[in-house]
């Protein structure tokens, strides 16, 4: 290998995507969740509102608190996320370049020795 060979960081490249990939998948896991709580608590409310289970200002206040708790860690992992993802974009463009600049041989078709 000379120097000019990107291999080694071809491979620190693809590391990086693999754990990018990762935190992608934990924002989305997070988004769900965020989204669920956000429906949770407006169900609550609404269902705390209407009486059926009794007017109840902790069971209010917290299905509050849910919706705002929800609405917070949303925001934060969709900015995580589009952030991880356009890490993902360029670091792959990286990869491309990259491998366009390796010199590769045609590896022609030859017997192979079984031993």
């Amino acid at each position: 290998m000379t120097e000019d060979d990107p291999t080694d960081e071809i491979s620190e490249i693809e590391d990086r995507i693999e754990a990018l990939a990762e935190i992608s998948e934990r924002c989305r896991k997070i988004i769900l969740a965020s989204k669920t709580a956000i429906g949770g608590g407006f169900a609550l409310l609404f269902i705390t509102l209407l009486g059926w289970l009794g007017a109840s200002e902790v069971v209010a206040l917290g299905s509050i608190a849910l919706i705002i708790g929800g609405i917070v860690s949303l925001g934060s992992n969709v900015g995580t996320l589009q952030q991880t993802e356009a890490a993902v974009s360029a670091a792959e463009a990286r990869r491309s370049d990259l491998i366009s600049r390796i010199d590769l041989r045609v590896v022609h078709d030859a017997p192979m020795k079984l031993i």
